[in-house]
């Protein structure tokens, strides 16, 4: 059987605030219906430190995560791609972009990051539950008499 889930990338300027968040909260929340990723534009060095003071917050642990640059996926395919970076994205992936308008907190204050980071959890929440409705509802087409199915002929 073919894995179902949605590849989703998450990209914003430096990957070391918003869209290490988002894949974390994806993968945490999300990894019945999607595989996150995430990348920056223009990588940092490190993921933030109130980054992942923020997250450890919330019960996730970033400390070995890194900061990876977009034009390092090379030829990854990616159903959706999220861009956080304000930026025009040169990432053709024949998949679905999304805008999300998230400031960046790199420079902002600790309590900033953490409604930043607030902020990305509840798009990230509502982004998988939009992607467990179509699958259910993909689910139940198939299910419709004289729908196509997947199973083999009965040959009797």
């Amino acid at each position: 059987m073919t894995d179902q889930r949605k590849r989703v990338l998450f990209v914003c300027i430096g990957n070391m605030c918003r869209s290490q968040m988002a894949e974390a909260f994806a993968r945490v929340y999300g990894s019945d219906i999607l595989i996150p990723a995430s990348a920056g534009v223009s990588p940092g060095y490190e993921v933030a430190e109130d980054t992942v003071r923020a997250m450890r917050e919330k019960h996730i642990d970033l400390r070995d995560h890194f900061p990876k640059a977009i034009r390092h996926l090379g030829r990854a395919e990616f159903d959706i791609v999220v861009n956080m970076s304000g930026l025009a994205i040169a990432y053709e992936t024949g998949g679905k972009v999304m805008q999300w308008r998230v400031d960046d907190p790199y420079t902002a204050s600790y309590a900033r990051h953490c409604e930043v980071r607030d902020d990305i959890e509840r798009r990230v929440m509502e982004l998988i539950l939009q992607l467990r409705q179509e699958s259910r509802e993909a689910r139940n087409q198939l299910q419709k008499p004289g729908a196509p199915s997947n199973r083999p002929p009965n040959n009797q």
